[in-house]
């Protein structure tokens, strides 16, 4: 009877062993598969705006007000990363014309102030596109009598939030896009 209970064991422990040997063969080949799907590229998971999205973006940001609040984190005494996430300080972007340029970029008219800062300038921004949604991204970017910033802002509905960083201090950024009043 002992031997016929070791022998029982000893076939479970074998299918056991059997099962877990083809559960990492299937995991293996699973992976196998992952490694061989090309990663997708930023410009496939990106999208060429339509007409109607240029002409929407552009009737919503022509000679509208960008009105929000930043953040800053890093950079020194009281701009440290905390719970809030840095205290909020307004900002306006007042915008004159807006248009896509044959490059895909758009030019800005803008005058941007925010802290001490008034700056006007036209500014040539890169606008990509996820699905339906516009997202201004800057690299490393010199705006002349600011400082050079890198940033990521979406705009969706009459929104804007995003994240922003300069030299040695970022931040987010949000608020609302207020439509050019009538004249």
């Amino acid at each position: 009877m002992r031997t016929l209970n070791i022998l029982i064991r000893a076939m479970l422990l074998l299918a056991a062993l059997a099962l877990l040997s083809l559960s990492f063969a299937a995991l293996r080949v699973s992976a196998a598969e992952e490694v061989e799907k090309p990663a997708a590229t930023t410009e496939q998971q990106l999208t060429e705006p339509t007409a109607e999205q240029v002409a929407d973006l552009e009737k919503l940001m022509n000679r509208a007000t960008m009105v929000g609040h930043f953040t800053v984190t890093g950079g020194g005494e009281g701009n440290q990363l905390d719970a809030g996430g840095g205290k909020l300080t307004e900002e306006r972007y007042e915008l004159g014309e807006v248009k896509r340029l044959e490059s895909g970029d758009w030019l800005i008219q803008s005058r941007i102030r925010y802290g001490d800062h008034d700056v006007t300038i036209p500014l040539t921004l890169p606008i990509r596109w996820a699905g339906d949604t516009p997202v201004i991204c800057v690299d490393d970017m010199l705006i002349p009598g600011l400082g050079t910033f890198t940033a990521r802002v979406m705009i969706y509905r009459g929104h804007y939030a995003g994240f922003w960083t300069g030299k040695d201090h970022g931040g987010h950024l949000f608020g609302v896009i207020e439509a050019a009043k009538e004249e």
